[in-house]
């Protein structure tokens, strides 16, 4: 399961940052029912489009050599079919749910799989479901996640 969990997070970890401040301040009612009443950006009141870009502003700003990283990720995520996305904001939100634990595994996975062709990474996936805990640990001994929690 842990696989499973990790391998579906491989495009959520290209696409960090998607949880936007405007979160934060949502009401309690429910996801389906506060999407219905939120308008198209156009009909965004200035303060709520500054509350949704200002934390990637600030990432920009702050970051001056991730910037690059940053808008390659954007170009890819425009790309992306809506199946694709959405996906990606499931991995991103399993992600959110691991104890630090699982994250690490998760990181470990995602740096040594992320160059595979996908019938590696599902060789990958088989080897692994047949791994012992032992040798999962082994394993992940050999292949740390990578520093500063980035997958590369």
């Amino acid at each position: 399961m842990e696989l499973r969990l990790t391998l579906s997070l491989t495009a959520a970890l290209l696409l960090p940052g998607l949880a936007i401040a405007a979160d934060a301040h949502a009401d309690t009612a429910p996801a389906a029912s506060r999407q219905a009443e939120l308008p198209a950006w156009e009909q965004l009141s200035a303060e709520q489009r500054e509350l949704l870009i200002s934390p990637l502003r600030d990432r920009w700003n702050a970051q001056p050599q991730e910037r690059a990283r940053m808008l390659e990720h954007a170009k890819r995520w425009k790309a992306l079919p809506p199946e694709a996305r959405e996906r990606a904001r499931k991995g991103v939100h399993r992600f959110e749910q691991m104890d630090p634990e699982q994250r690490r595994i998760a990181r470990a996975i995602f740096a040594a799989t992320r160059d595979m062709s996908p019938e590696q990474r599902e060789q990958f996936r088989k080897d692994w479901a047949r791994m012992s805990p032992a040798q999962r640990q082994e394993w992940l001994r050999k292949h740390p996640a990578p520093e500063g929690g980035r997958g590369r």
